[in-house]
């Protein structure tokens, strides 16, 4: 499985902050915004992972990010045009899927639980057409919102409804078959101008191969898109990080668990970004790690 990340839009909704910088790049408490989208991609296992972003922010998160080896993954990046839609992103990165399976991020979407990783794993592993992932919220009417059957299927889904058939919001997190670009290929503009994900997704619904999967209480979902949610991220955070000293979306931490780099490169990773907090976590995530190594030889 190969992985989408978009990084694009006008986020007109967070204005004036996001004039001159992209919403993906704003701070959640010690970290840009992508961090924490690109962690959950890395976390199901995925190592190819596809930019695509404003022609205008591509510098901007090519300083910040790389070609990603220093994380022992591969990042290559792809130019929006203009916004057109979140299944956009699937037609963009048609030749990066290569004719396989795909993992669509939104670059400011935060998810944060226990055994996060274990789960979205399973999901991919299980992938036969469409996975979705959906979240409790308690105003629908601003999300993609499905409708379930009694034993928990998903019989529709639709676009910020006004009379919600449920209150489960479909997430930006999307797993995909081999037929996603050509499905958003084919669509038609909506009247908004762009290619709607909730169209796709509808094309695997109305097929009987879209899996619904509700994330429950243990799990946090922050679409960051509003300057309240943005804050919200930004104070749970926080509040991890002082209450149990563990930093969500820590990719070099993610990178170590996965076994995408050592311990050695972890450590360097840290000490490059100096004496600031995060860079200290990053050093003692390696130090801790090398010393667990150490300890299982000697035993």
């Amino acid at each position: 499985m190969r992985g989408i990340l978009l990084a694009g839009g006008r986020g007109t909704r967070l204005q004036p902050v996001t004039r001159a910088t992209s919403k993906q790049l704003l701070p959640v408490y010690d970290k840009p915004v992508i961090y924490y989208s690109l962690s959950v991609l890395m976390q199901i296992g995925i190592r190819e992972i596809l930019i695509v972003c404003a022609p205008d922010a591509m510098s901007a998160f090519r300083a910040l990010l790389g070609d990603g080896r220093h994380l022992g993954i591969e990042l290559s990046y792809a130019a929006q045009a203009r916004p057109r839609g979140i299944a956009e992103a699937l037609v963009i990165g048609e030749p990066h899927i290569a004719g396989g399976d795909c993992a669509l991020m939104l670059g400011d979407n935060i998810f944060h639980g226990p055994g996060l990783g274990e789960r979205l794993r399973k999901a991919a592993a299980d992938l036969d057409g469409c996975v979705l992932f959906g979240k409790e919220v308690a105003e629908p009417r601003s999300f993609g919102v499905a409708e379930l059957g009694e034993e928990g299927e998903l019989i529709s889904i639709e676009e910020k409804p006004e009379n919600p058939r449920s209150k489960q919001a479909v997430t930006g997190l999307y797993f995909y078959d081999d037929r996603a670009s050509r499905i958003a290929a084919e669509l038609s503009p909506s009247p908004r101008g762009e290619l709607e994900i909730t169209d796709v997704n509808r094309f695997y619904v109305e097929e009987r191969s879209a899996r619904f999967v509700p994330l429950d209480d243990d799990f946090l979902w922050y679409d960051t898109g509003t300057e309240e949610s943005l804050f919200d991220a930004g104070a749970h955070v926080r509040r991890l990080t002082h209450e149990h000293g563990f930093r969500v979306g820590c990719v070099e931490q993610v990178a170590l668990e996965m076994g995408f780099i050592d311990a050695e490169e972890c450590f360097r990773l840290g000490r490059e970004m100096g004496d600031s907090p995060y860079g200290r976590y990053v050093v003692d995530v390696a130090r801790s790690l090398d010393r667990e190594y150490r300890e299982g030889e000697v035993l």
